[in-house]
């Protein structure tokens, strides 16, 4: 197949677009369809006032927390290749691509190089590259342009434009897991028998007595741990009020500190825990990790790819599942596999992550992030790319049929009830998941 097969039909002239239209034509195009002159571009001192906004609120962010702003910055640049992979291959296919902007809604700052458009929208969510001509419905498509359409290039040059931006995810993963793998290893389901402490929390006994974060705890009162779980029943045994000595490994030395236990009462009286001993530590297991040279590396992040890709696959359809959303919602849900879970979500386990294995534990999340993204963008339901690849896929075997000789574009129309029934799906998912997010944190 060509390029050159039958063209579509010149559209019916539009002499004032409904709300409606407007909004087929941007799910369609995934993102603004609305075009403007270079007198309307949003730059000068109002562009770089809210440039520098945007800088100050990622030195805020970072003031927070290191972990959140490192995490933060990986996602947005996951963002901008999976753009950047839509738009160098509509370039090179020789579609037109008019737009390319960070984030949704209203300009905040763009300039304008040779026909395309580039820039930072207001609302930090997503981002999207417009090309012209996507379907049939979008027709605002002078005639010169119509053969560098998405819609008028053959099926491997569609195939390829709308997948790119998945593709690119999977390149991120394997990349990270390489880096990860390299400097730290591969992570393995054994666990090292250490208790480390995660955090002390502030003004508990622990902290207080000068336990720290990254102190491997050896024994408490002459009891030695092996695992985080004995750690409770070993400082249950002593009463509240008692002056333990916990032998800590710090930077290598042992180091003895008394610590006053306290007295628990953040349980319920009815509850046996209540007023018995505590520290007020979060401790954890360290994984075993097995080395690897640079071919061994690069070989495993491929590989590893695989399996990730198909957890992510039932990840999405357990997180997805109305009945399991109810049910967290209701709080008679606690498995944390099936609770829906936004990016301020997996924001805050960077955290705990970032503390227990450091910036190779950071890379290693984001890696696990960009498969999931990757696979979750690949569903066959517009307004994804999935779903415009399986429109896609849906013309070739009409084309097929035909003999392939005769293009065949589907009336992409028909399916903007399903479209807007995923959008309202997928609001609704995200403001669960943000609920659950702030009222209970991971």
């Amino acid at each position: 197949m060509t390029d050159q097969l039958e063209q579509l039909p010149p559209p019916k002239p539009v002499v004032t677009m409904t709300r409606s239209d407007k909004l087929k034509s941007e799910i369609v195009a995934g993102g603004s369809a609305e075009e403007i002159s270079d007198d309307d571009l949003a730059g000068g001192w109002k562009g770089a006032l809210a440039m520098a906004a945007i800088g100050g609120l990622f030195v805020w962010l970072y003031s927070l927390n290191a972990w959140w702003f490192i995490f933060v910055v990986g996602i947005v640049i996951s963002i901008f290749l999976h753009e950047a992979g839509h738009f160098l291959t509509a370039k090179w296919t020789g579609m037109k691509v008019t737009q390319f902007f960070m984030f949704m809604g209203p300009r905040l700052w763009s300039f304008r190089k040779g026909e395309t458009e580039y820039g930072v929208r207001l609302v930090p969510v997503g981002a999207f590259v417009r090309i012209i001509g996507m379907h049939r419905i979008d027709a605002d498509v002078a005639p010169e342009d119509e053969g560098r359409t998405y819609r008028q290039k053959s099926f491997p040059r569609r195939l390829l434009v709308i997948s790119a931006g998945s593709m690119m995810h999977m390149i991120i993963a394997v990349t990270l897991l390489f880096v990860v793998y390299v400097g730290q290893g591969e992570r393995t389901n054994e666990l090292v028998p250490e208790v480390i402490v995660a955090e002390a929390v502030a003004g508990l006994p622990a902290e207080q007595a000068g336990i720290m974060a990254d102190d491997q705890i050896l024994s408490i009162g002459g009891v030695p741990l092996a695992n985080p779980s004995d750690l409770g029943p070993v400082v249950r045994g002593f009463e509240p009020g008692e002056i333990v000595d916990f032998v800590v490994l710090r930077n290598g030395t042992e180091v003895v500190v008394p610590v006053g236990l306290g007295a628990r009462t953040d349980v319920p009286e009815s509850s046996p825990l209540f007023g018995t001993a505590y520290i007020g530590v979060s401790p954890y297991n360290p994984y075993v990790y097995e080395e690897h040279g640079l071919v061994a590396a690069a070989g495993n992040a491929v590989t590893d790819i695989v399996p990730t890709a198909w957890e992510s696959t039932k990840g999405v359809f357990k997180a997805l599942n109305p009945v399991n959303v109810i049910g967290h919602l209701g709080g008679g849900n606690d498995d944390l596999e099936t609770r829906p879970v936004t990016l301020v979500g997996v924001t805050g386990l960077s955290d705990d992550v970032g503390d227990s294995e450091g910036i190779f534990g950071v890379l290693w999340l984001l890696a696990v992030l960009n498969v999931f993204v990757g696979v979750f963008n690949m569903f066959p339901l517009l307004p994804l790319d999935g779903g415009h690849a399986a429109v896609a896929v849906y013309e070739r075997v009409r084309e097929g049929i035909r003999g392939g000789k005769q293009r065949y574009f589907a009336d992409v129309e028909r399916l903007m009830p399903l479209a807007m029934g995923v959008i309202v799906f997928l609001f609704a998912f995200m403001f669960a998941g943000l609920y659950l997010d702030i009222t209970d944190p991971l």
